[in-house]
């Protein structure tokens, strides 16, 4: 598959390349498999997007999907078309975020509701229905580390999985291969620990945990790195609708 990750980074963000290898490493790709389109810098146009089968989105370093920049603006553009393409799509984090307000939900920052680390979420009725989320264990734990959320899903939507502290934590759309998370299903513990270590001020600020105490108390979860590749298979299989 044509694989294109839309990224939301400063060129000297160290967790530029980490992101790639993290999704190349969920998925069993090499790292010159996934493309690279920066909306910082770059327009998500028709064109590139009828060169690709596939569209990824992770996080975004220091940017928020609640922000009023150019860039955002044209980015969020770039997602309705997406969506109105019906273009296959995994979005983790910022890009649930983003995806949610292009589509008409809102997203809030709210750090009293900010998820770092690894964390338990529950799957509602429609996401045990799924077919993606469906074969996850309930309750199932992610990897997290957001100050944004979402607090009201795009009309069409269907909610898939909630947290104690955030409910909205997964979304898809009953007519679209398109599917939305608030967690990093990409990333594993030491990917997450890097994360951290590369945005200290992230972990003081909310969290109050030394660097040791965070690591201690990140875990591994197996099933949800299966959520990518199991994406991929579905949609090579025809099993998600189109």
């Amino acid at each position: 598959m044509r694989l294109l990750l839309l990224q939301a980074r400063d060129a000297d963000d160290p967790m530029r390349e980490n992101e790639i290898a993290a999704f190349a490493r969920v998925i069993g790709c090499p790292v010159d498999g996934i493309s690279v389109l920066d909306v910082l810098t770059e327009e998500i146009t028709a064109a590139r997007l009828a060169e690709t089968d596939v569209v990824l989105i992770g996080g975004s370093g220091h940017y928020s999907a609640c922000g009023g920049e150019p860039w955002l603006a044209r980015t969020l553009d770039g997602l309705r078309l997406i969506h109105q393409r019906h273009q296959p799509m995994f979005a983790s984090c910022w890009g649930f975020q983003a995806l949610a307000r292009a589509l008409g939900g809102q997203v809030r920052n709210d750090r009293r509701r900010a998820e770092v680390g690894t964390h338990p979420l529950q799957l509602t009725d429609a996401g045990r229905a799924d077919p993606l989320f469906g074969r996850l264990p309930d309750p199932f734990i992610a990897q997290m580390g957001h100050e944004d959320h979402v607090i009201t899903l795009p009309p069409d939507a269907v909610h898939l999985a909630a947290s104690e502290n955030v409910p909205h934590q997964a979304y898809t759309f009953a007519d679209r291969p398109i599917y939305a998370t608030q967690f990093h299903a990409e990333l594993s513990a030491d990917d997450l620990r890097k994360r951290i270590r590369s945005y200290p001020e992230y972990l003081k600020l909310l969290t109050g945990l030394t660097f040791e105490e965070f690591c201690e108390q990140t875990q591994e979860t197996p099933e949800c790195a299966q959520l990518v590749p199991r994406f991929l298979s579905l949609l090579e299989t025809g099993a998600l609708p189109g």
